[in-house]
């Protein structure tokens, strides 16, 4: 009975976590807390705009998964339900629409949906540029501010900047209402833009940096530590707490945040990581451990090429090891007679008793090219046999050395043939 009551509670507190891995507002809570945070100075700027009915531009600079999308998304999300009607929201990105008439078009077709307005397809730029600028009319003498979000703005940058013109040249009006927050990771776009198209830019930037290593070991107590209040019994919670305090401490889990940051330590990647350590809680006992976290990380950085290699026979580790002497060699190119002809070799040396007919040898050379752990040099000779072709391996001796410490059954011959040739 304690063992399903431990089940059930574990599968709660697995829900729970989960559910605020799934939600941005509770992974950025702590953003809305500061007021020098980027998310504080973009809000006051758009309010401000709102409030006192004025037009703005800011651009949002920083490498790629810093958080620039998600401040943007969260001050949005928040003056929406503060000004319901006050606030309508035009999205562009430079990907999709750096062409200056598929963006107004764009523009025309999304203010058309938020007016419900019926959109002409066959309008043209000028008859859309138009539109635009009659919108930013009404809309202030409406008191109602159009926030232009345009991602990858550094694009917009290129060619003419007709768009970026049109867009700031209209918001010099004293009846227009607008925002235009430029996201880009290249921290000099400000400099692509035209002279009169800065003339007419306001000059605000908000810079991003990434995470630090506290900065992300702060994330992370935030979205794991249980609060008082998660709907769990209090003993657990008690008791799930000390014991994640007593991980966040071990020197384990500092080289696994080590790893990750290494790899990728965009807020995206972190909660993915984190995700797939809740879902390596023990079942049992209900809380998380380091193998947990050990696991999650592992899961990460599979690669395809190992898990190829670790149910391959005894006999193609031999043609892979022979054929990583003979690349060690320098032989232009080996094939299968080539290859046969080392592992003969290592057998009269080694006088060992992993002997096999050259038919079944060449069915287990046939499995690793269906495997694609090694491939053709060329289309040279297709027209030859297959044994006469000339191969090459596709996997590092970093990979091949490791999956031969992870079989079991291989022999010690293989690895001491493999570290020779790795350290002559």
């Amino acid at each position: 009975m304690a063992a399903a009551e431990a089940g059930s509670v574990a599968s709660q507190a697995q829900a729970v976590l989960r559910g605020r891995l799934c939600d941005p507002a509770f992974v950025y809570l702590a953003l809305r807390s500061s007021p020098d945070t980027n998310y504080s100075k973009l809000k006051y700027l758009v309010a401000s705009s709102v409030s006192e009915a004025c037009n703005n531009s800011v651009l949002l600079l920083g490498p790629r998964g810093c958080g620039k999308a998600a401040v943007v998304d969260m001050v949005l999300d928040d003056l929406k339900k503060e000004h319901p009607d006050a606030i309508s929201e035009i999205r562009l990105n430079g990907m999709l629409h750096s062409d200056d008439n598929c963006a107004m078009k764009e523009i025309a077709r999304q203010l058309c949906l938020e007016h419900r307005l019926s959109f002409s397809k066959m309008a043209s730029s000028d008859d859309n540029t138009e539109f635009m600028i009659d919108m930013l009319r009404e809309c202030g003498l409406a008191h109602k501010t159009i926030i232009f979000v345009l991602e990858e703005f550094d694009l917009f940058a290129q060619g003419k900047q007709r768009l970026l013109y049109s867009l700031l040249d209209a918001m010099q009006s004293l009846t227009s209402q607008a925002v235009v927050i430029g996201v880009s990771c290249r921290l000099d776009a400000d400099q692509l833009l035209e002279k009169r198209v800065r003339s007419r830019f306001s000059h605000r930037k908000l810079l991003f940096v990434p995470s630090s290593l506290d900065d992300i070991q702060r994330l992370v107590e935030h979205l794991l530590i249980l609060a008082k209040d998660s709907g769990l019994p209090a003993k657990y919670i008690m008791d799930y707490n000390s014991r994640l305090n007593n991980i966040f401490t071990d020197k384990k889990f500092k080289g696994i945040l080590n790893s990750l940051m290494d790899a990728d330590a965009t807020t995206s990647n972190i909660i993915r990581y984190l995700f797939r350590a809740v879902s390596y809680m023990n079942a049992e006992s209900g809380f998380l451990s380091v193998e947990s976290f050990m696991n999650a990380l592992s899961s990460m950085q599979r690669q395809p090429k190992m898990d190829s290699l670790q149910d391959i026979s005894i006999l193609e580790l031999y043609i892979l090891v022979c054929m990583h002497r003979l690349e060690d060699k320098e032989q232009s190119s080996c094939n299968f007679t080539s290859i046969m002809k080392e592992y003969r070799s290592i057998q009269d040396a080694y006088k060992t008793s992993d002997k096999y007919a050259s038919t079944v040898c060449f069915r287990a050379f046939e499995h690793l090219l269906d495997r694609e752990l090694i491939s053709f040099a060329d289309n040279k000779g297709r027209n030859q046999p297959l044994e006469y072709q000339p191969v090459k391996l596709l996997i590092s001796s970093r990979e091949l050395a490791q999956s031969l410490k992870m079989n079991t059954t291989c022999p010690a011959v293989l690895q001491k043939l493999l570290d020779r040739e790795r350290y002559m």
